[in-house]
């Protein structure tokens, strides 16, 4: 099974020089990529001069993570495609399990490893944790991490599962199903076009998997961190664009409606908290959606009325019912 390693790239250097070593060491018997999205900085000649058997595709422009990667990907031959952010450290055998499970399962079609903090790596990441969840309106949330709360790696997520979603920190996908689905959705631009993704795989019938068998660490927030508004804006609208793609017809204007009352208490939130910029940038992302609603209806393609979520509200077992840990909510 042919794996390509593949890094994507924005003026991040410093990054590269502290993680590429752990792609390339850990690394062994798959081909490394780093597609650059047209950075200014020196990214690319200090990968020329200190990893020259790393191989790297030139983006003419910076078009987020769903176009750079959709952009490059035709042109890198592999069956098994492993996405991988510029700020993930990966450990020692990190590819084995993954391409077992791969190969154990012929309808598993994108796998996500145990993700945690490098910051402290004892805790699980933001980003994906053990494996993401939906809810009945679309809100993701993880194993592991539950809106803020993180837990502690006590090896209790070692298993190998069936998800809603992987991270799009660390992504393995088939190259077939990669290309079948016509890539990631190039309108997210940045933040859940992989939940967009997975979504879209599950509506043809292929799983998406968690192995806890295999680690990597992440920073988080090297690109967009969590105080800036546009992360915000990308993350509310984004999601509104995943439940319009992939519900089935009947149920999109209901949930839709609930959003907008949920997603308004949020903004509410954020005003309180002392972040009205948050605020705005939710109502951005509702003006943003709307404008873009037919655009993004007639994107939709096969949807199946098969059970999606996990939990009906992960907003009311949250903040109602104190359920804040993956224990809790089962």
């Amino acid at each position: 099974m042919r794996v390509a390693v593949v890094i994507l790239n924005w003026n991040g250097k410093k990054l590269l020089e502290s993680f590429l070593p752990s792609v390339v060491n850990f690394s062994q018997g798959a081909e490394i990529y780093v597609i650059d999205n047209a950075s200014t900085d020196s990214s690319m000649a200090f990968i020329k001069e200190n990893y020259p058997k790393v191989k790297t595709i030139l983006n003419r422009e910076n078009g987020g993570y769903a176009k750079g990667y959709n952009q490059a990907l035709q042109h890198i031959q592999a069956d098994v495609y492993a996405l991988v952010n510029s700020d993930i450290e990966v450990t020692k055998n990190w590819l084995g399990p993954i391409v077992k499970e791969f190969k154990n399962d012929e309808n598993t079609a994108i796998i996500q490893p145990k993700i945690l903090d490098h910051k402290n790596k004892k805790k699980f990441e933001y980003a994906g944790a053990a494996g993401g969840f939906l809810d009945l309106l679309g809100y993701p949330y993880c194993r592991g991490r539950v809106f803020n709360s993180i837990e502690t790696d006590q090896g209790q997520y070692n298993d190998t599962i069936t998800v809603n979603w992987a991270s799009g920190a660390c992504f393995f996908i088939k190259s077939e199903v990669f290309h079948q689905l016509n890539g990631f959705d190039e309108d997210y631009f940045a933040h859940q076009e992989e939940i967009d993704l997975c979504w879209r795989a599950n509506n043809l019938g292929k799983l998406v998997k968690y192995v806890g068998s295999s680690t990597v660490y992440h920073i988080g927030g090297a690109t967009l961190n969590e105080n800036n508004s546009y992360k915000t804006f990308l993350n509310f609208r984004n999601s509104l664009y995943s439940l319009v793609k992939n519900l089935p017809a009947n149920k999109i204007i209901l949930y839709v409606l609930i959003r907008i009352i949920l997603d308004g208490i949020a903004g509410i939130r954020f005003v309180l908290q002392g972040k009205p910029i948050h605020c705005f940038a939710i109502i951005k992302s509702h003006l943003s959606f709307y404008k873009n609603f037919k655009k993004t209806y007639k994107k939709r393609t096969t949807t199946r009325n098969k059970k999606y979520y996990n939990t009906t509200s992960i907003v009311w077992s949250y903040y109602i019912l104190n359920k804040k840990s993956w224990s809790k909510l089962k």
